[in-house]
């Protein structure tokens, strides 16, 4: 079982003890990471002063296997520690164990969002963090802001043992992926998914089923994951969202996305169950 973030109200009263810190370079989504013979870390240290580096803003996480997790943003002027650099986390995806990439990718959600809840979106007035909770208040009217999260469905469509990707217009390379979309106010997870295929590519789906989910921080981003089947229609695209589309074989696929995202395991899936289909029984 892979140990997992357990959240915690309250920080420390001192820090006194070696704590994981997810310190990430401000204005950008570079993480600070170290670097070691096939994998990197993060630092496991009492606090960044005492690696020569200091915060601009930092939040308690709560405690992965008894050890405090930290968040902050350091300033890119600070000299970086040895065997040290900023990368991506997309980049870092597989080289960062599990539970530790799961805690940069909640960190990062949560800098961002505090970065933009620094005023009461009701008087104007400055907030200022909560005291028991992953929270800004406001001092004057009491307004509580929770960290924002947008759901988003994203959605694998099998037609004849092909699956429709697209490539969208915010892409700069020329990568395929599956369609998706966010969750419009007064919608079901399901009436979303509906509705982005027939948006974006003209066609009507069935047989919508979930898949799972991943949070995504770039910048609040929940995606929910789901397969259907091709039910009718040709395909029309929205030129306004998507560059070009079509349905492929799981053999002669284009290029698809990295294995950070939910988008590569739902097109991995259907890759591994059409070539489980197509393996002829035992004896």
């Amino acid at each position: 079982m892979i140990e997992q973030l357990i959240p915690s109200g309250a920080p420390p009263l001192e820090k006194t003890n070696p704590a994981w810190w997810f310190l990430f370079a401000a204005h950008n989504h570079k993480i600070l990471v170290l670097e070691e013979s096939a994998s990197v870390s993060v630092p496991l240290i009492v606090d960044p002063p005492s690696i020569g580096l200091s915060t601009i803003r930092e939040q308690h996480l709560g405690t992965l296997a008894g050890v405090d997790c930290y968040c902050a943003e350091v300033s890119e002027k600070n000299p970086l520690p040895p065997k040290s650099v900023f990368s991506g986390l997309r980049e870092i995806h597989g080289l960062l164990p599990e539970p530790l990439f799961a805690i940069a990718m909640k960190a990062l959600h949560l800098l961002d969002w505090d970065e933009t809840a620094r005023y009461c979106g009701c008087c104007g007035r400055e907030t200022v963090p909560a005291r028991e909770a992953h929270a800004r208040e406001c001092p004057v009217c009491g307004m509580m802001v929770f960290p924002r999260i947008s759901p988003a469905v994203i959605v694998l469509v099998e037609k004849d043992g092909q699956v429709l990707l697209a490539r969208g217009t915010r892409f700069k390379t020329e990568i395929f992926s599956v369609l998706a979309g966010f969750v419009e106010p007064g919608e079901t997870l399901e009436d979303a998914v509906h509705r982005e295929i027939e948006e974006e590519v003209g066609i009507k789906v069935r047989d919508v089923r979930y898949f799972g989910s991943q949070p995504w921080p770039f910048p609040d981003s929940l995606m929910i994951g789901f397969t259907a089947k091709y039910a009718g229609g040709e395909l029309k695209i929205d030129r306004t969202e998507i560059v070009e589309a079509g349905w492929f074989h799981p053999e002669k696929l284009p290029n698809i996305p990295g294995t950070v995202s939910i988008a590569r395991r739902l097109i991995d899936w259907f890759v591994e169950s059409k070539r489980q289909e197509d393996t002829p029984p035992g004896p």
